[in-house]
């Protein structure tokens, strides 16, 4: 709500100071939303990282999850704030507590990797992606989740792993 509230103040203000070359009040704030709910996902997951001591660890499995879900796509929760704490609590909590090795990671890669070959990419209604890009989104997915099975790291075999389960459609195809 507070994330909204500035959103659209900053919009009003870029609109009232260049109102002819400017997008509308609304299409600005949307943007503006996604981005400053990304800065504070961001910058909670840093402090709390800082605090973990797992800076690091954190920091690869927020771009990790990020970045597979720029192609992949996936479910969206109900509200922002619930994304927000959600993602948080996930990108620094989960690599601070799970560091599997060997066997496991392998496994969760193999999971994901068909998760991502039956179900990517599931981009959300609002995005308008065309048709036409989807073997290209499916492929930048799996080869993705692939390079995992060469670095072989279980903070990114996690994040990937969370990441594919939210591709995953629950409704029923066709309805």
């Amino acid at each position: 709500m507070i994330i909204n509230h500035l959103a659209n103040k900053i919009s009003v203000s870029i609109k009232q100071a260049n109102p002819e070359e400017t997008s509308s009040i609304e299409i600005m704030q949307y943007s503006l939303n996604i981005i400053l709910n990304t800065l504070l996902i961001l910058l909670g997951s840093v402090l709390i990282g800082l605090l973990l001591d797992n800076l690091a660890n954190t920091m690869i499995f927020f771009a990790s999850i990020s970045i597979l879900r720029i192609f992949s796509g996936g479910f969206h929760l109900k509200t922002a704030s619930a994304c927000n704490v959600v993602t948080i609590l996930l990108c620094t909590l989960t690599p601070y507590f799970l560091n599997f090795r060997g066997e496991v990671v392998l496994v969760i890669n193999t999971i994901s990797f068909i998760i991502m070959l039956l179900f990517a990419p599931n981009p959300d209604k609002n995005a308008q992606i065309p048709l036409r890009f989807f073997p290209h989104l499916k492929l930048a997915s799996i080869v993705l989740v692939s390079f995992n099975f060469i670095i072989n790291s279980s903070v990114i075999g996690l994040a990937f792993f969370i990441q594919s389960l939210t591709v995953i459609s629950w409704k029923r195809r066709g309805k």
